[in-house]
């Protein structure tokens, strides 16, 4: 090698390793907040496996994301650490994701119980930090309870409802037969079901309520024979939180009918067995990693990963508050895997995205079913579209 190309070779070299240091990579702290003694995670309940059911905690979807942006935010200069944080009781929720905040952790994830989501989103302050939540369907936090720094990844009652009713009105399944139960959540997923009945035109042939009770005296309140006849019905519809009365309805009515909503046809965000936009891939990346089926709440916290990486990756030196301001407004678009992009709606910070309706072995349709149409984009018929929704919290 002669003298000048020796000096030529250190020359790049050196160029090389400045430019090196020049864009080592800024990193971004991502926090992955679940809470101890979560109700919906114990043992017990995720060996049910319930139809529509977590059965593992978010914190495994989110490290399959992590994983997959690696390399673009790498080129971009960037970084993403994702931390996992467990408060030890509802109490210190609110505590913990305050500290996050401050010690500078701006993108933060929560698999929390409603009641939590409050708490966390009424402990930071507009430009802090911004919050997902990744595990929790209620209406009203994207609603009366809705705040500027909470953005909705996972579907809402209200957008599985709506999803489910296309369905059986495509289907002309109009004559629909509701079984309740009693509790709270029982009744959140019923009114979300009676308000898109009335949208979409199903009626309710009758409205029933059921009970599991060891009392004698209310055995005949889980009696499905008796819960399911006097009447004609195209469809059975159950209105079911915990998912333990709906497991045994189908194949059980009085009429030989298809039963949908918490058992049998289900509005889901994911499901294992979708095969198409890159689904197969994603689903055995995640088999892989979490040695279990992918399910709707684990693809909720994989897709705010990777709108966070997006976000992060489109406006690398922009800042956090450009960042956030970004996806609050809806110009952060996202691949989701399920065919077309998502973005945040401005008006109640939900993620805009198809609902798979599915049984447990396989996808039959996804909504917004066809033929369902709305002006400026057909997602926006699945959920609280902006002239009808109450949150009130400011949009920008």
């Amino acid at each position: 090698m002669t003298e000048r190309l020796r000096s030529r070779c250190q020359a790049v070299a050196a160029a090389f390793g400045l430019l090196a240091a020049t864009v080592q990579a800024a990193e971004v702290r991502v926090a992955v907040v679940s809470l101890a003694g979560d109700p919906r995670h114990e043992p017990r309940r995720l060996a049910q496996r319930y139809p529509g059911q977590p059965q593992g905690r978010a914190l495994d979807g989110a490290q399959v994301a992590a994983s997959e942006a690696r390399f673009a935010l790498e080129a971009m200069g960037q970084s993403l650490r994702l931390d996992a944080q467990e408060a030890r009781s509802e109490a210190e929720v609110g505590t913990m994701v305050a500290a996050l905040a401050r010690q500078g952790t701006r993108f933060i994830l929560l698999d929390l119980p409603a009641a939590s989501v409050r708490q966390a989103a009424a402990a930071v302050r507009p430009g802090e930090a911004l919050l997902f939540n990744v595990s929790a369907h209620d209406d009203d936090l994207r609603g009366a309870a809705c705040s500027p720094v909470l953005l909705h990844t996972l579907p809402s009652l209200r957008m599985r409802a709506d999803a489910l009713m296309q369905y059986l009105a495509q289907r002309k399944w109009r004559r629909a037969l509701l079984l309740s139960g009693p509790s709270a959540g029982d009744a959140a997923q019923r009114d979300a079901l009676v308000q898109s009945a009335r949208r979409f035109g199903i009626a309710w042939s009758a409205q029933r309520t059921f009970r599991l009770s060891n009392d004698p005296h209310e055995r005949d309140q889980a009696n499905l024979n008796l819960l399911t006849s006097g009447t004609d019905y195209d469809v059975v519809v159950v209105a079911d939180a915990d998912g333990e009365f709906a497991r045994g309805v189908p194949y059980a009515t009085q009429l030989p009918r298809p039963v949908a909503g918490a058992s049998g046809l289900g509005a889901q965000a994911w499901h294992w067995a979708w095969e198409r936009n890159g689904g197969p891939q994603l689903n055995r990346r995640f088999t892989r990693a979490a040695g279990r089926p992918m399910t709707g709440y684990d693809w909720a916290a994989w897709v705010a990963i990777k709108a966070i990486a997006e976000s992060v990756a489109r406006q690398p030196k922009a800042g956090f508050a450009a960042q956030a301001q970004a996806l609050v407004t809806g110009k952060v678009v996202v691949d989701g895997f399920k065919g077309p992009p998502l973005s945040f709606r401005h008006w109640d910070r939900q993620l805009r995205q198809p609902v798979m309706l599915a049984h447990p072995d396989g996808v039959v349709a996804v909504a917004p079913v066809e033929g369902v149409l709305h002006p400026k984009n057909n997602l926006d018929t699945l959920g609280a579209d902006e002239a009808d929704t109450p949150c009130r919290a400011p949009s920008s």
